[in-house]
């Protein structure tokens, strides 16, 4: 007998706040909320985020002992057993928040996952990588993340660090900035928002011109606008950025070896102006036998993560 009433909740925990959705085991959307936080390390924090989540399940009219599995994509490493790295950008008591959802919500099977590779769940169960059993899934946001599927199944890595795409080195020596990691020289100072916008400002400052007004340090929308405008600094720009990704990318196939690349994040938005080049400069760098691959842009946005949480969630319950 189907579990008509069975849910999932996958839940995007973020730095100041978690945006979470109640969806059915077949991954439609019933509710979603976005519940203020600041740090997750105490119990009122806990219970906050409980309360919530237990509005939320009640708005989707569920109660708390429907919700069968419950995911969390986070901003931090998580490795092949479901363990919890460090975080980087946010304060997060993982075991604090497990024990209180799993008094609140005792039938549900909870799964933590890296942000980026529940992203590409996310893109596996219900977007642009439905059907596609081999993928490599590329988010270009503040930084540069990325999530590796074979065979319809995430490969998060023993330590947690497959995907990190954004910190293989494209500039071995005489790069000056220093990477988030610590490193120089990593695709994610050239790739990233950041990068973008970096590497616009090179350009104009090399021309001696001042270029067009640029909001902020990861404001690509102003770049890409510029680019539309026929701004040869963006230009120059755009096309560096999409040399160091295509070499990248060129990498990564000679030992995945995907049948498509997914592109995402903020960085995606322009897509349409650099999905040509970038694929020019992917198919100049790689094994010809790789060459077929497809580079192709992500559908569901903001909410891959949520859904891709919520998948995981729902596999290490046996329910997908």
């Amino acid at each position: 007998m189907a579990d008509e009433s069975g849910c999932t909740i996958g839940i995007d925990v973020g730095g100041t706040s978690i945006k979470a959705g109640v969806m059915s085991l077949d991954g439609d959307i019933l509710k979603t909320v976005e519940i203020p936080t600041g740090e997750i390390v105490t119990q009122d924090a806990y219970q906050r985020i409980v309360a919530g989540l237990r509005g939320l399940v009640a708005e989707a009219g569920r109660t708390d002992g429907d919700v069968r599995a419950m995911g969390l994509d986070v901003p931090g490493p998580v490795d092949d057993e479901g363990h919890v790295g460090f975080f980087p950008n946010i304060q997060l008591d993982p075991e604090g928040l497990s024990a209180a959802l799993g008094e609140a919500f005792p039938s549900a099977q909870l799964a933590f996952v890296n942000d980026a590779n529940a992203a590409a769940l996310g893109e596996l169960w219900k977007g642009s990588a439905a059907g596609i059993g081999s993928f490599v899934m590329v988010t270009l946001g503040t930084g540069v993340g990325g999530g590796v599927v074979i065979g319809g199944r995430l490969v998060p890595g023993a330590f947690g660090a497959a995907g990190e795409i954004g910190h293989i080195t494209v500039v071995p020596e005489g790069e000056e900035r220093v990477c988030g990691c610590g490193r120089h020289g990593c695709l994610e100072q050239y790739a990233s928002a950041k990068g973008v916008v970096w590497l616009y400002r090179r350009e104009c400052e090399r021309r001696g011109v001042a270029g067009v007004t640029v909001a902020h340090d990861t404001d690509t929308l102003s770049v890409f606008r510029a680019l539309r405008d026929g701004d040869e600094c963006a230009r120059v720009a755009v096309d560096a950025m999409c040399e160091y990704l295509g070499r990248a990318l060129a990498q990564i196939s000679t030992i995945i070896d995907p049948a498509v690349y997914l592109i995402g994040g903020g960085v995606a938005g322009g897509f349409d102006l650099f999905s040509a080049q970038l694929s020019a400069c992917f198919r100049a760098h790689c094994l010809s036998t790789s060459s077929s691959a497809r580079i192709l842009p992500c559908s569901l946005g903001n909410a891959a993560g949520m859904y891709g949480a919520a998948f995981a969630a729902l596999r290490a319950a046996g329910l997908a």
